[in-house]
Protein backbone atom coordinates (compact mmCIF):
# COMPACT_ATOMS: atom_id res chain seq x y z
CA UNK A 1 0.00 0.00 0.00
CA UNK A 2 1.57 3.56 -0.92
CA UNK A 3 2.15 5.51 1.49
CA UNK A 4 0.00 8.72 2.24
CA UNK A 5 3.51 11.25 1.24
CA UNK A 6 3.52 9.41 -2.05
CA UNK A 7 -0.06 9.51 -3.01
CA UNK A 8 0.22 13.31 -1.62
CA UNK A 9 3.36 13.91 -4.28
CA UNK A 10 1.29 11.95 -7.04
CA UNK A 11 -1.68 14.26 -6.57
CA UNK A 12 0.27 17.54 -6.55
CA UNK A 13 2.35 16.37 -9.88
CA UNK A 14 -1.38 15.78 -11.41
CA UNK A 15 -2.47 18.75 -10.34
CA UNK A 16 0.51 20.55 -11.60
CA UNK A 17 0.48 18.90 -15.08
CA UNK A 18 -3.53 20.01 -15.63
CA UNK A 19 -2.75 23.89 -14.84
CA UNK A 20 -2.27 25.94 -17.89
CA UNK A 21 0.00 28.31 -18.44
CA UNK A 22 -0.03 31.62 -17.33
CA UNK A 23 -0.67 33.13 -20.81
CA UNK A 24 -3.25 30.57 -21.33
CA UNK A 25 -5.24 31.48 -18.29
CA UNK A 26 -5.03 34.98 -19.16
CA UNK A 27 -6.00 35.04 -22.48
CA UNK A 28 -9.19 33.13 -20.97
CA UNK A 29 -10.41 36.79 -19.79
CA UNK A 30 -11.45 36.97 -23.68
CA UNK A 31 -13.89 34.58 -24.61
CA UNK A 32 -13.02 32.81 -27.53
CA UNK A 33 -16.41 33.10 -28.74
CA UNK A 34 -16.75 36.74 -28.15
CA UNK A 35 -13.56 37.22 -29.80
CA UNK A 36 -14.73 35.28 -32.81
CA UNK A 37 -18.17 37.06 -33.25
CA UNK A 38 -15.54 40.40 -33.20
CA UNK A 39 -13.40 38.73 -35.84
CA UNK A 40 -16.56 38.26 -38.42
CA UNK A 41 -18.21 41.69 -37.94
CA UNK A 42 -14.62 43.25 -38.53
CA UNK A 43 -12.80 41.08 -41.67
CA UNK A 44 -11.87 42.09 -44.90
CA UNK A 45 -9.75 40.47 -47.83
CA UNK A 46 -8.77 37.01 -48.08
CA UNK A 47 -8.99 34.51 -45.13
CA UNK A 48 -5.17 32.78 -44.34
CA UNK A 49 -5.26 29.10 -44.39
CA UNK A 50 -2.35 28.91 -42.17
CA UNK A 51 -3.41 31.63 -39.34
CA UNK A 52 -6.16 33.88 -37.87
CA UNK A 53 -6.92 36.79 -36.00
CA UNK A 54 -6.93 35.12 -32.99
CA UNK A 55 -3.10 33.47 -33.65
CA UNK A 56 -2.53 37.27 -34.47
CA UNK A 57 -4.47 38.18 -31.07
CA UNK A 58 -2.44 35.65 -29.21
CA UNK A 59 1.23 36.05 -30.97
CA UNK A 60 0.89 39.99 -30.08
CA UNK A 61 -0.46 39.36 -26.22
CA UNK A 62 2.42 37.70 -25.91
CA UNK A 63 4.65 40.19 -27.29
CA UNK A 64 2.94 42.54 -24.89
CA UNK A 65 3.11 41.09 -21.81
CA UNK A 66 6.93 39.57 -22.65
CA UNK A 67 8.63 42.80 -24.32
CA UNK A 68 9.17 41.56 -27.51
CA UNK A 69 10.57 43.73 -30.60
CA UNK A 70 10.25 42.63 -33.38
CA UNK A 71 8.37 40.04 -36.02
CA UNK A 72 11.10 37.22 -36.05
CA UNK A 73 11.16 37.78 -31.83
CA UNK A 74 7.56 36.99 -31.32
CA UNK A 75 7.27 34.19 -34.14
CA UNK A 76 10.40 32.68 -32.55
CA UNK A 77 9.38 32.61 -29.37
CA UNK A 78 5.39 31.16 -29.92
CA UNK A 79 7.28 28.33 -31.65
CA UNK A 80 9.68 27.92 -28.73
CA UNK A 81 6.91 27.44 -26.12
CA UNK A 82 4.75 25.81 -29.14
CA UNK A 83 4.90 22.57 -26.99
CA UNK A 84 3.34 24.41 -23.79
CA UNK A 85 0.57 26.59 -25.88
CA UNK A 86 -0.82 23.95 -28.31
CA UNK A 87 -4.32 24.15 -26.01
CA UNK A 88 -4.57 27.76 -26.73
CA UNK A 89 -6.50 27.09 -29.94
CA UNK A 90 -3.56 29.20 -32.15
CA UNK A 91 -2.08 28.09 -35.32
CA UNK A 92 1.21 28.53 -36.01
CA UNK A 93 2.24 31.89 -36.98
CA UNK A 94 5.34 32.61 -39.60
CA UNK A 95 6.59 36.03 -40.18
CA UNK A 96 5.02 36.99 -43.30
CA UNK A 97 1.76 35.92 -42.46
CA UNK A 98 1.71 37.96 -39.15
CA UNK A 99 3.36 40.76 -40.86
CA UNK A 100 0.50 40.30 -43.80
CA UNK A 101 -2.33 39.88 -40.90
CA UNK A 102 -0.77 43.60 -39.12
CA UNK A 103 -0.63 45.30 -42.37
CA UNK A 104 -4.54 44.19 -43.72
CA UNK A 105 -6.45 42.73 -41.37
CA UNK A 106 -8.49 45.68 -39.61
CA UNK A 107 -7.59 47.22 -36.09
CA UNK A 108 -10.78 47.95 -35.87
CA UNK A 109 -11.61 44.43 -34.25
CA UNK A 110 -9.03 45.28 -31.12
CA UNK A 111 -10.56 48.64 -31.04
CA UNK A 112 -14.39 47.05 -30.31
CA UNK A 113 -12.86 43.91 -28.38
CA UNK A 114 -11.12 46.82 -25.69
CA UNK A 115 -15.06 48.39 -25.97
CA UNK A 116 -16.12 44.97 -24.33
CA UNK A 117 -12.85 44.33 -21.79
CA UNK A 118 -13.76 47.69 -20.60
CA UNK A 119 -17.64 46.91 -19.67
CA UNK A 120 -16.18 44.23 -17.68
CA UNK A 121 -13.61 46.57 -16.31
CA UNK A 122 -16.21 49.20 -15.17
CA UNK A 123 -18.56 46.54 -13.05
CA UNK A 124 -15.80 45.91 -10.84
CA UNK A 125 -14.34 49.45 -10.51
CA UNK A 126 -15.02 50.92 -7.15
CA UNK A 127 -15.90 54.76 -6.66
CA UNK A 128 -13.53 57.38 -6.60
CA UNK A 129 -11.74 58.99 -3.53
CA UNK A 130 -13.96 61.89 -3.57
CA UNK A 131 -17.13 62.38 -1.44
CA UNK A 132 -19.40 63.85 -4.18
CA UNK A 133 -21.74 61.37 -6.91
CA UNK A 134 -20.33 62.93 -10.16
CA UNK A 135 -18.60 60.89 -12.24
CA UNK A 136 -14.62 62.26 -12.15
CA UNK A 137 -12.36 62.25 -15.67
CA UNK A 138 -9.19 63.18 -16.38
CA UNK A 139 -8.75 64.26 -20.04
CA UNK A 140 -5.16 64.47 -22.26
CA UNK A 141 -3.02 63.54 -24.59
CA UNK A 142 0.02 62.09 -25.22
CA UNK A 143 2.20 62.30 -28.50
CA UNK A 144 4.24 59.18 -29.43
CA UNK A 145 6.88 60.53 -32.13
CA UNK A 146 7.76 58.35 -35.20
CA UNK A 147 10.15 58.59 -38.17
CA UNK A 148 8.75 60.59 -41.02
CA UNK A 149 10.73 58.71 -43.29
CA UNK A 150 9.71 55.07 -42.07
CA UNK A 151 5.88 56.29 -41.20
CA UNK A 152 5.40 58.69 -44.05
CA UNK A 153 1.59 58.49 -43.13
CA UNK A 154 1.76 59.97 -39.63
CA UNK A 155 2.65 63.62 -40.78
CA UNK A 156 3.37 65.67 -37.85
CA UNK A 157 5.84 68.42 -38.96
CA UNK A 158 8.22 69.33 -41.50
CA UNK A 159 10.95 66.52 -40.62
CA UNK A 160 9.19 65.05 -37.73
CA UNK A 161 6.10 62.21 -37.64
CA UNK A 162 3.93 61.46 -34.48
CA UNK A 163 0.44 59.89 -33.69
CA UNK A 164 -1.05 61.32 -30.81
CA UNK A 165 -3.41 59.53 -27.91
CA UNK A 166 -5.88 61.05 -26.82
CA UNK A 167 -7.72 59.64 -23.21
CA UNK A 168 -10.31 60.50 -21.25
CA UNK A 169 -9.51 58.73 -17.47
CA UNK A 170 -12.23 57.24 -14.97
CA UNK A 171 -11.13 57.91 -11.73
CA UNK A 172 -13.54 55.38 -10.96
CA UNK A 173 -10.71 52.31 -10.79
CA UNK A 174 -8.38 55.08 -12.88
CA UNK A 175 -9.81 53.20 -16.77
CA UNK A 176 -9.22 55.01 -19.74
CA UNK A 177 -13.08 54.92 -20.92
CA UNK A 178 -12.08 57.56 -23.53
CA UNK A 179 -9.77 56.53 -25.88
CA UNK A 180 -8.71 57.79 -29.35
CA UNK A 181 -6.02 57.50 -31.88
CA UNK A 182 -5.51 60.37 -34.38
CA UNK A 183 -2.59 61.70 -36.38
CA UNK A 184 -0.01 63.98 -34.27
CA UNK A 185 -1.57 67.48 -35.64
CA UNK A 186 -4.52 66.67 -34.81
CA UNK A 187 -5.01 69.74 -31.47
CA UNK A 188 -6.52 68.24 -28.15
CA UNK A 189 -9.47 70.40 -28.02
CA UNK A 190 -11.02 68.63 -31.38
CA UNK A 191 -11.02 65.24 -30.20
CA UNK A 192 -12.20 66.59 -26.31
CA UNK A 193 -15.41 67.94 -28.62
CA UNK A 194 -16.29 64.60 -30.09
CA UNK A 195 -15.94 62.66 -26.64
CA UNK A 196 -19.67 61.76 -24.84
CA UNK A 197 -19.26 62.66 -21.32
CA UNK A 198 -22.26 61.59 -19.02
CA UNK A 199 -24.84 64.36 -18.16
CA UNK A 200 -23.38 65.37 -14.19
CA UNK A 201 -20.07 64.78 -14.96
CA UNK A 202 -16.48 66.25 -14.25
CA UNK A 203 -13.79 67.13 -16.60
CA UNK A 204 -10.67 67.89 -15.53
CA UNK A 205 -8.08 69.02 -17.98
CA UNK A 206 -5.04 71.54 -18.71
CA UNK A 207 -5.10 74.84 -20.42
CA UNK A 208 -4.16 72.73 -24.15
CA UNK A 209 -8.19 72.19 -23.81
CA UNK A 210 -8.94 75.73 -23.78
CA UNK A 211 -12.02 76.73 -25.73
CA UNK A 212 -14.94 79.30 -24.42
CA UNK A 213 -17.20 78.05 -26.92
CA UNK A 214 -17.16 74.34 -25.62
CA UNK A 215 -16.93 75.81 -21.93
CA UNK A 216 -20.62 76.93 -23.03
CA UNK A 217 -21.37 73.75 -24.54
CA UNK A 218 -20.18 71.68 -21.93
CA UNK A 219 -22.31 74.21 -19.14
CA UNK A 220 -25.16 73.93 -21.39
CA UNK A 221 -25.33 69.97 -21.27
CA UNK A 222 -24.76 69.53 -17.79
CA UNK A 223 -21.39 68.98 -17.45
CA UNK A 224 -18.78 70.21 -15.13
CA UNK A 225 -15.58 70.90 -16.16
CA UNK A 226 -11.74 71.85 -14.06
CA UNK A 227 -9.36 73.70 -16.16
CA UNK A 228 -6.54 76.50 -15.97
CA UNK A 229 -7.73 80.15 -16.89
CA UNK A 230 -5.39 81.42 -19.21
CA UNK A 231 -3.20 84.59 -18.19
CA UNK A 232 -4.31 86.95 -21.34
CA UNK A 233 -8.21 86.35 -20.55
CA UNK A 234 -10.42 89.11 -20.27
CA UNK A 235 -12.99 89.62 -17.67
CA UNK A 236 -14.81 91.14 -14.69
CA UNK A 237 -15.61 90.21 -11.29
CA UNK A 238 -19.28 89.96 -10.55
CA UNK A 239 -18.92 88.18 -7.19
CA UNK A 240 -16.70 87.10 -4.50
CA UNK A 241 -16.27 84.52 -1.64
CA UNK A 242 -14.56 84.20 1.16
CA UNK A 243 -11.43 81.61 1.10
CA UNK A 244 -8.86 80.11 3.99
CA UNK A 245 -5.94 81.66 2.94
CA UNK A 246 -4.93 78.69 6.00
CA UNK A 247 -5.60 76.21 2.84
CA UNK A 248 -3.79 78.26 0.38
CA UNK A 249 -6.63 79.51 -1.45
CA UNK A 250 -6.00 83.02 -2.69
CA UNK A 251 -9.64 84.30 -4.42
CA UNK A 252 -13.53 82.45 -5.26
CA UNK A 253 -14.95 84.74 -7.92
CA UNK A 254 -17.90 84.81 -10.38
CA UNK A 255 -16.34 86.08 -13.68
CA UNK A 256 -17.62 87.55 -16.71
CA UNK A 257 -15.31 87.65 -19.82
CA UNK A 258 -15.27 91.08 -21.76
CA UNK A 259 -13.26 90.13 -24.56
CA UNK A 260 -14.48 90.86 -27.88
CA UNK A 261 -14.69 87.29 -28.93
CA UNK A 262 -14.86 85.34 -25.86
CA UNK A 263 -17.57 86.91 -24.64
CA UNK A 264 -20.01 86.20 -27.54
CA UNK A 265 -18.52 82.41 -27.56
CA UNK A 266 -18.60 82.48 -23.41
CA UNK A 267 -21.32 84.66 -21.78
CA UNK A 268 -21.87 82.42 -19.23
CA UNK A 269 -20.96 83.16 -15.33
CA UNK A 270 -18.03 81.00 -14.70
CA UNK A 271 -15.67 80.42 -11.45
CA UNK A 272 -12.27 81.85 -10.95
CA UNK A 273 -10.43 80.11 -8.08
CA UNK A 274 -6.68 81.16 -7.13
CA UNK A 275 -4.56 78.46 -5.38
CA UNK A 276 -1.19 78.12 -4.35
CA UNK A 277 0.74 74.67 -3.44
CA UNK A 278 1.75 73.84 -0.05
CA UNK A 279 4.48 71.99 -1.09
CA UNK A 280 6.06 73.48 -4.43
CA UNK A 281 4.72 77.13 -3.82
CA UNK A 282 3.34 77.09 -7.49
CA UNK A 283 0.72 79.19 -8.04
CA UNK A 284 -2.36 78.27 -10.21
CA UNK A 285 -6.08 79.78 -11.02
CA UNK A 286 -8.67 77.42 -12.17
CA UNK A 287 -11.49 77.81 -14.08
CA UNK A 288 -15.09 76.22 -13.73
CA UNK A 289 -18.56 76.22 -14.22
CA UNK A 290 -19.46 73.76 -10.96
CA UNK A 291 -20.72 76.67 -8.41
CA UNK A 292 -21.66 73.92 -5.54
CA UNK A 293 -18.36 72.63 -4.55
CA UNK A 294 -15.92 73.71 -2.61
CA UNK A 295 -13.07 76.12 -3.67
CA UNK A 296 -10.54 73.27 -2.27
CA UNK A 297 -12.28 70.70 -3.57
CA UNK A 298 -12.00 72.33 -7.17
CA UNK A 299 -8.35 72.74 -6.40
CA UNK A 300 -8.01 68.81 -5.03
CA UNK A 301 -9.86 67.89 -8.77
CA UNK A 302 -7.38 69.12 -10.59
CA UNK A 303 -3.93 68.01 -8.46
CA UNK A 304 -5.59 64.58 -9.54
CA UNK A 305 -5.43 65.11 -12.91
CA UNK A 306 -2.32 64.24 -12.55
CA UNK A 307 -3.61 60.29 -12.78
CA UNK A 308 -3.83 60.69 -16.69
CA UNK A 309 -0.40 62.17 -16.45
CA UNK A 310 0.76 58.48 -14.56
CA UNK A 311 -1.62 56.56 -16.60
CA UNK A 312 0.50 57.74 -20.27
CA UNK A 313 4.10 57.07 -18.23
CA UNK A 314 3.44 53.60 -17.34
CA UNK A 315 1.78 52.29 -20.58
CA UNK A 316 5.21 54.02 -22.70
CA UNK A 317 7.15 52.46 -20.03
CA UNK A 318 6.10 48.80 -19.24
CA UNK A 319 3.70 48.21 -23.26
CA UNK A 320 5.02 48.30 -26.54
CA UNK A 321 3.29 51.28 -27.85
CA UNK A 322 6.79 53.45 -28.90
CA UNK A 323 8.31 51.35 -31.10
CA UNK A 324 6.55 49.11 -33.84
CA UNK A 325 6.94 46.16 -35.35
CA UNK A 326 5.12 47.11 -38.83
CA UNK A 327 5.12 50.46 -40.18
CA UNK A 328 1.61 51.36 -41.82
CA UNK A 329 -0.93 53.24 -39.88
CA UNK A 330 -2.98 49.92 -39.43
CA UNK A 331 -0.27 47.75 -38.15
CA UNK A 332 0.28 50.28 -35.78
CA UNK A 333 -2.82 50.98 -34.80
CA UNK A 334 -3.44 47.44 -34.54
CA UNK A 335 -0.30 47.47 -31.90
CA UNK A 336 -1.22 50.15 -29.68
CA UNK A 337 -5.38 48.51 -28.95
CA UNK A 338 -3.99 45.63 -28.80
CA UNK A 339 -1.81 47.08 -26.04
CA UNK A 340 -4.94 49.16 -24.36
CA UNK A 341 -6.82 45.28 -24.32
CA UNK A 342 -3.24 43.80 -22.59
CA UNK A 343 -4.00 47.29 -19.93
CA UNK A 344 -7.53 45.94 -19.21
CA UNK A 345 -6.73 42.69 -18.79
CA UNK A 346 -4.13 43.95 -16.21
CA UNK A 347 -6.57 46.16 -14.79
CA UNK A 348 -9.25 42.91 -14.71
CA UNK A 349 -7.24 40.84 -12.97
CA UNK A 350 -6.71 43.91 -10.22
CA UNK A 351 -9.96 44.77 -9.40
CA UNK A 352 -11.44 40.85 -9.66
CA UNK A 353 -8.48 39.72 -7.46
CA UNK A 354 -8.20 42.96 -4.69
CA UNK A 355 -4.90 42.27 -4.47
CA UNK A 356 -2.48 45.47 -3.31
CA UNK A 357 0.32 44.53 -6.05
CA UNK A 358 0.51 47.70 -8.20
CA UNK A 359 0.27 46.77 -11.81
CA UNK A 360 3.62 47.29 -12.79
CA UNK A 361 4.34 44.13 -9.75
CA UNK A 362 1.52 42.14 -11.57
CA UNK A 363 3.06 42.58 -14.80
CA UNK A 364 6.65 41.88 -13.39
CA UNK A 365 5.16 38.85 -12.31
CA UNK A 366 3.68 37.54 -15.45
CA UNK A 367 6.51 38.35 -17.61
CA UNK A 368 8.64 36.40 -15.62
CA UNK A 369 6.30 33.47 -15.25
CA UNK A 370 4.37 33.63 -18.87
CA UNK A 371 5.32 30.06 -19.84
CA UNK A 372 5.43 28.60 -16.72
CA UNK A 373 2.38 26.00 -15.58
CA UNK A 374 1.35 27.37 -12.59
CA UNK A 375 -2.26 28.79 -11.24
CA UNK A 376 -2.82 32.45 -12.06
CA UNK A 377 -3.92 33.55 -8.77
CA UNK A 378 -1.83 32.03 -6.80
CA UNK A 379 1.19 33.34 -8.77
CA UNK A 380 0.03 37.07 -8.10
CA UNK A 381 -0.73 36.23 -4.55
CA UNK A 382 2.64 35.33 -3.94
CA UNK A 383 1.84 31.82 -2.64
CA UNK A 384 4.95 29.56 -2.57
CA UNK A 385 5.69 27.18 -4.80
CA UNK A 386 5.65 23.19 -2.86
CA UNK A 387 7.43 21.33 -5.10
CA UNK A 388 4.56 20.46 -7.00
CA UNK A 389 2.38 19.84 -4.13
CA UNK A 390 -1.14 21.28 -3.88
CA UNK A 391 -2.35 23.50 -1.24
CA UNK A 392 -3.04 21.08 1.71
CA UNK A 393 -6.85 21.10 1.93
CA UNK A 394 -6.69 19.82 -1.36
CA UNK A 395 -4.59 17.18 -0.62
CA UNK A 396 -6.10 13.44 -0.70
CA UNK A 397 -4.94 10.65 1.49
CA UNK A 398 -6.49 6.73 0.68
Amino acid sequence: MKSPQVIEKQTGNQAMAHCNTILSQILKFVPRHEFEALAKQHHSGRTFRTASRWSQFVGLTMAQLSGRNSLRDIVDNLSAQAHRLYHLGSAKLTRSNLSRMNESKPYELYEALFGRLLQRCQRLAPKHDFRFNHSLYSLDASTIDLCLSVFPWADFRTTKGAIKLHVGLNHSGYLPEFVSITEGKVHDVNIGKLLNFPKGSIIAMDKGYNDYGWYKQLTDKGIFFVTRLKTNAQYRVVSRRPVLKSKGLSCDQTIEFTGAQTSKKCPTQLRRIGYTDAVTGKKYIFLTNNFKLSDRTIADIYKARWQVELFFKWIKQNLKIKSFVGTSKNAVLTQIWIAMCVYLILAFLKLQSGLTKSMQQMLRLLQTNLFEKRDLMALLRGDPIRDGLPNINQMVLL
